[in-house]
């Protein structure tokens, strides 16, 4: 426990609590000793086997839209109703989750107003999105009434101290999930390998990718790198297993039709958290192609479960948990030839991947919720222990403009 902290409440902003960020707040929780709740926008999601309910929680977890999913919600609502929860709650400190929706900005136009200190939650890098100069200069306004930050990692405290925010309030440890979950259901699995397989019908060898069918994840590439591969691997190549969904379910399938792959790449659908580390366990390795990602806590899973990770240059996980020739390699996401071979390299190497294995346990177990318990302890202290920023009448203007735009 933190003595300093003990006697003070810290809130937490999320969208949606699913189970990596109750993993993060439960550690904090126990961490800090504070009296800590989580304020969630909804308690629902597009696709319900994300939801995720919590029990014997160290922390209070308070939906402010019960029911609701958030695509209904207007910005006025949001930030008259997060407002309300901490005037109720009067928080000594609150944590914001990114700084671009009306939950965070209304959120922070109440710390402005009620000197109360806040820290940002953030993965950004100066690379995942184009960055236009006017914008920039908004977000360091936004930073600038923020009194510290928890960021994913080393590119994203480099884009934070960019921002704005001095290094020594910078704060490293934001990306992670519950290791334990997933390593001990992938031991589970291998120990029940035959029935496992059979009953969810998964190929003796198989890459993993696990994604909502969205643009920036580049599952049609990865479809067609996979084909790639196929020819190059021949004539025993591993099978390719997608687990998510979105709206690109139907043109992804129509293109696995159109390569031929309809018997080499099932598509499983989204699966329910406790059911996701089999799938893992039985997997030879995990690929993640985004073609722009803040962090892909996906990664973090595989690794957790013991898998070498194929990741895109364009993920910002990849500088901190990717070690090329050590648990895995990093790729370029847009050339098909690249991403085929990298499998292949993969795949041709039985001695390697078993040290890859390893690599991604020993090198996972620096990024588990503990880190983020420290990080955020560290972040809350020297909010508290700084002067708080002094909101000019502009900055209460822009945020007031941000949040209903």
């Amino acid at each position: 426990m933190n003595s300093s902290l003990a006697h003070r409440k810290v809130a937490g902003l999320t969208a949606n609590l699913a189970p990596y960020h109750h993993a993060r707040w439960q550690a904090f929780a126990e961490r800090s000793g504070t009296t800590c709740f989580v304020l969630e926008l909804t308690n629902k999601d597009e696709f319900p086997v994300m939801e995720y309910q919590t029990a014997g929680a160290s922390y209070e977890r308070i939906t402010l839209f019960p029911g609701q999913l958030e695509a209904k919600l207007t910005a006025t609502e949001i930030t008259q109703r997060v407002a309300r929860a901490l005037d109720q709650q009067r928080p000594d400190c609150v944590c914001l989750s990114g700084y671009a929706t009306p939950l965070a900005l209304g959120a922070l136009h109440w710390c402005a107003r009620n000197r109360v200190p806040a820290v940002m939650l953030s993965e950004s890098t100066v690379w995942d999105e184009p960055r236009q100069p006017w914008k920039e200069w908004i977000k360091s306004r936004v930073l600038r009434l923020c009194s510290s930050a928890l960021v994913g990692g080393a590119p994203h405290a480099d884009y934070m101290a960019q921002l704005g925010i001095p290094r020594d309030r910078l704060f490293l440890g934001y990306d992670v999930v519950d290791n334990d979950h997933f390593a001990r259901g992938a031991a589970s699995a291998k120990s029940h390998e035959s029935e496992l397989r059979q009953k969810h019908q998964l190929p003796d060898a198989y890459f993993m990718a696990s994604a909502r069918f969205i643009p920036k994840k580049n599952l049609p590439r990865l479809l067609e790198a996979y084909a790639r591969y196929r020819q190059l691997a021949a004539p025993a190549p591993w099978d390719l297993v997608v687990l998510g969904d979105g709206a690109g379910r139907e043109a992804l399938r129509t293109l696995r039709a159109q390569l031929g792959l309809e018997k080499n790449v099932p598509l499983v659908g989204a699966k329910p958290y406790p059911e996701l580390p089999a799938y893992y366990g039985l997997a030879s390795a995990f690929i993640h192609a985004s073609t722009t990602e803040q962090w892909g806590l996906v990664v973090n899973e595989a690794m957790a479960s013991g898998l070498p990770v194929l990741v895109s240059r364009r993920c910002g996980c990849a500088q901190d948990l990717v070690q090329d020739g050590v648990n895995g390699v990093t790729f370029d996401p847009y050339q098909v030839e690249d991403i085929a071979q990298t499998m292949l390299r993969l795949a041709s190497s039985a001695e390697q991947l078993s040290a890859f294995r390893r690599a991604s346990q020993e090198i996972i177990a620096n990024w588990s919720p503990q880190r983020f318990a420290d990080g955020l302890s560290e972040a809350v202290e020297a909010a508290i222990s700084t002067p708080r920023p002094r909101p000019t009448w502009f900055d209460l203007l822009l945020l007031g403009l941000l949040m209903h735009r």
